[in-house]
């Protein structure tokens, strides 16, 4: 096995969504399908997108999905997303073509190879998966302890074999590899005629790669039958409806433009900040986190934290959002007032919205801009800075 560097590598996700999914009882492919209201590829890919780690994310969609898929992922507007790529006959052939794309854009670290159909994991999941492989492995898988006693049968349905439990698990997505020996992997296994392998981990294993495991979770399962979409806690919990408010304010200091909503705006001052010093996204993002009481923008990002320095704050209200989602619960509203004599909002008023529709995954229609002075008075009508108060409407599931 090859020595592996101690610096941290690239990380990039491989969603393989080029299945037609018909078991889940519907005539377009399970991964298109709205759950809550959303489609479920564009859930699996908030978490992946919320992660600033995750420099690259790569979709494999099947023939003719190409309107599908621009639908479902409409409202997601981020560089990291490359355009999606065709799949194959089967998942294998999928995930190398997918494999192959990014080898094509340059990639090489760490890929996360997901099934769309799984648009519950987590963060932390993702986290721990991008972190599993280091100088002891090569690949790693999330698992499960099985619960159920497991019988294996002959081919006359008798029972031949009762394993013991304590050494079953059952295996879960993202699975993590080194990019360069799954790639590998793949083409051998390509030129040797191998197919079949139902996941990489497999594969892998058939390259003589050991694959270490870490720890899944229950949460995380995969849509595969009506019931399935039925039973899910997003789809079935009983939601309270709840608010939150943030507010943020930046001074100005020498430079050329302000950052607001995400959109780069023209102005004869610059801010004082150490991220981009959106004051629209900050406030935005503090409000998704009020109503979840999970801190503010701060407790996550913290400005002592030299990784956010300069930071496009766009990625901190994609992290707030996948968090509402992550909860079960969903985004109704965002309201935005904006606080300043100069720049001009109105003429950027649309993009701000598009921009924040795309970051927090819900539709322009959910997006509101104001813009408004303060006739001249206090620190913002003296053109000391600028100021943003935002309001978030989200509901979760009922706690106990």
């Amino acid at each position: 096995m090859p020595a592996l560097p101690d610096a941290p590598l690239p990380v990039a996700a491989l969603l393989v969504a080029a299945g037609r999914g018909l078991r889940a009882g519907s005539d377009a492919p399970k991964q298109y399908r709205l759950l809550d209201g959303q489609p479920v590829l564009a859930r699996a890919l908030w978490t992946f997108l919320a992660l600033p780690a995750v420099s690259h994310v790569m979709v494999v969609i099947g023939a003719g999905d190409e309107a599908r898929y621009a639908d479902a992922t409409a409202t997601l507007r981020d560089a990291r997303l490359h355009p999606p790529t065709p799949g194959g006959q089967t998942r294998q052939d999928s995930v190398r073509l997918g494999l192959e794309a990014l080898a094509a854009s340059g990639f090489d670290g760490v890929v996360l190879v997901h099934d769309a159909a799984r648009p519950f994991a987590s963060t932390a999941l993702i986290e721990a998966a991008a972190g599993a492989v280091g100088p002891e492995s090569i690949a790693a898988i999330p698992v499960l302890p099985v619960t159920d006693t497991i019988k294996r049968i002959d081919a006359t349905g008798t029972i031949a074999e009762t394993p013991p439990r304590d050494r079953l698990v059952s295996v879960q997505t993202p699975q993590t590899f080194r990019f360069g020996a799954l790639l590998a992997a793949h083409r051998a296994a390509l030129a040797a005629g191998q197919a079949g392998f139902t996941d990489d981990a497999a594969l892998m294993e058939w390259a003589g790669h050991p694959v270490m495991t870490f720890p899944g979770e229950p949460a995380n399962l995969k849509l595969t039958y009506p019931e399935d979409f039925a039973r899910t806690g997003a789809a079935t919990a009983p939601l309270t409806v709840r608010v939150g408010t943030g507010y943020d304010v930046h001074a100005f200091t020498g430079g050329d433009h302000v950052w607001l909503g995400g959109v780069r705006i023209a102005h004869e001052r610059g801010v004082l900040a150490h991220s981009d010093g959106d004051v629209a996204l900050h406030a935005l993002t503090d409000a998704l986190l009020g109503a979840l009481a999970e801190g503010d923008i701060g407790t996550h990002f913290p400005p002592s934290d030299p990784q956010w320095k300069g930071a496009s704050s766009d990625r901190f209200l994609s992290f707030a959002a996948s968090r509402v989602r992550e909860r079960g619960g969903r985004i109704d509203f965002l309201d935005l007032t904006i606080v300043c004599e100069a720049p001009k909002i109105g003429p950027h008023r649309e993009a701000i919205r598009q921009v924040i529709a795309g970051a927090a995954g819900v539709r322009v229609g959910q997006v509101a801009i104001k813009a408004t002075t303060s006739e001249r008075m206090g620190f913002t009508g003296r053109k000391e800075g600028l100021a943003a108060l935002a309001t978030a409407t989200i509901r979760l599931p009922e706690q106990e």
